[in-house]
């Protein structure tokens, strides 16, 4: 017969967090939210390591080159989405690396003769308002000049003449030239008080551009992610069908770190997949893997596949229905605590620490500091990001409430046929689905809601007397709640009004 596990499956929203000493010497500020995402020995330093415990889901809906080059910019990583041709991620990941900490690739380029009125469709194609001018029209042809939408007027002028008759030449354009550092090319755009500063090598050929802008973001995102390079870490999903295609591809475009996507990741399918990349790329890529609810789930992906990071969790995401499709799943909480223990009996073991991520189940800020209290070295999630601005879905407009779109990976419209080429019948259609199609309210910018998640992560490890993601784990002293809890909890026995009639 089955063996029944007698525990009850728990979600996060089941414990909260008993207060520690707060000390005088605590604050915020402080708080370190660095955590690896590879493995490591005792010893060792992670090959990489999150600056942030945030990644976003490798899903449609979520992961596209704006999240993840703002995503990187905070300190976390988004995973770039799988369900999509080879040549299509590839690009994706092309351009979250071609952004350099400063240094930018110009991605709107003219010749001399080009006519005003096709710069002007490269604008609106990049959304970008400064156009190097060189000999080839490209990003790195000799270089002669500038333009930006600061040099003409669209409504009065010739639309149809050169792009010379409005660029400033190169001789009075202020330059600076290879192996200059970020702060030196920071400090001629504060002496000349430019917008701009073109980067040119020996032989005159276009380098690079760096923007005031993006000094004012680099000031204000302190934790970007960037490798060797001062490049932004580009990461991205992979299945276990096509990747040895895929992964050369997503190498040859600079990728960073790669997890491999399937809602069941307890498989040879996944050990074969990790062991050909590491066979093939060494040490050089992060590759994670899962999901998994359970220890030997944990211990067969970080024994027999070596994988970099293990994620945990099935079914808990808010469009996942693969619980109720295939009975197959756990509770988020009980699946976390399970995996975090056997991850930390497999490091006093071996020595090998082989961080895990909280993937799906969270669906609020206190959540997300329970998952991280328990035992997650980081965690992804799909609808947190789908919210904001910066995922590729549009916003529209539902009885006067702003939404995004949000599909799941294993639904019809994902059309992710490789992740589920077994499910598919004779019209090319899934036979079942294990996602959603469904809509969430639009929150706002990345950066404003992450701030106000960070912020609340760090006072509650101040609260428990942690200045550390791993010290928070440690100190961590968990609660179950009754469902009277929920009640107590929460605002009772008041009247809320709209501030926008109380007031006055």
């Amino acid at each position: 017969m089955a063996k029944v596990i007698s525990d009850v499956s728990r979600t996060f929203s089941e414990y909260l967090l008993l207060p520690g000493l707060t000390k005088r010497t605590a604050s915020p500020a402080k708080v370190s939210l660095c955590t690896p995402i590879s493995r490591y020995g005792t010893g060792e330093t992670p090959r990489l390591s999150l600056n942030i415990p945030f990644v976003s889901a490798s899903m449609q809906a979520v992961s596209g080159v704006d999240m993840a080059t703002a995503l990187a910019r905070k300190g976390g990583a988004a995973f770039i989405f799988a369900s999509q041709s080879i040549d299509d991620q590839a690009a994706m990941v092309r351009a979250v690396k071609k952004y350099k900490a400063g240094f930018v690739l110009s991605d709107t380029n003219a010749t001399p003769d080009t006519p005003l009125s096709a710069v002007l469709e490269k604008i609106a194609q990049t959304g970008h308002s400064t156009v190097a001018v060189t000999d080839d029209g490209s990003a790195t042809g000799r270089f002669l000049g500038i333009v930006t939408d600061k040099d003409y007027w669209v409504k009065e002028d010739d639309l149809s003449r050169p792009v010379s008759a409005y660029m400033t030449p190169v001789e009075n354009v202020y330059l600076a030239h290879s192996g200059v550092s970020l702060h030196e090319a920071n400090c001629l755009l504060r002496k000349y008080r430019k917008d701009c500063l073109p980067v040119i090598n020996a032989e005159g050929h276009l380098d690079s551009l760096v923007f005031r802008k993006d000094f004012i973001e680099h000031t204000d995102n302190p934790l970007e992610l960037i490798d060797s390079e001062k490049r932004l870490i580009a990461a991205a999903g992979i299945n276990t069908h096509d990747y040895k295609e895929r992964v050369p591809a997503l190498v040859a475009a600079g990728v960073d770190v790669l997890t491999i996507d399937s809602s069941d990741g307890y498989s040879e399918y996944q050990r074969d997949c990790a062991l050909w990349i590491r066979e093939k790329y060494g040490d050089s890529l992060v590759v994670g893997g899962g999901n998994v609810v359970s220890a030997d789930g944990f211990r067969y992906l970080a024994e027999e596949a070596q994988l970099d990071f293990v994620k945990v969790g099935i079914g808990g995401g808010s469009i996942c229905i693969t619980r109720e499709q295939k009975g197959i799943g756990r509770g988020q909480a009980s699946a976390v605590l399970e995996v975090a223990a056997a991850r930390d009996e497999y490091y006093e073991k071996t020595g090998v620490y082989v961080p895990i991520c909280s993937d799906g189940g969270l669906s609020n800020d206190t959540q997300i500091i329970i998952a991280t209290a328990m035992g997650a070295d980081f965690v992804m999630m799909g609808r947190y990001f789908a919210m904001t601005d910066e995922s590729p879905t549009e916003k529209l407009s539902i009885r006067g409430q702003r939404y995004k779109a949000y599909w799941g990976e294993g639904s019809n419209r994902a059309r992710n046929w490789q992740r589920y080429s077994d499910e598919k019948n004779s019209s090319g259609k899934m036979k079942f689905e294990e996602g959603v199609d469904a809509y969430v309210p639009a929150s706002g910018p990345l950066s404003e809601v992450l701030d106000v998640t960070l912020a609340k992560l760090r006072s509650t490890m101040c609260n428990v007397g942690a200045d550390s993601l791993k010290d928070f784990s440690q100190k961590a002293v968990l609660t179950r709640i009754s469902e009277q809890s929920f009640v107590e909890g929460g605002t009772s026995n008041v009247v809320q009004l709209d501030q926008t009639h109380s007031e006055g």
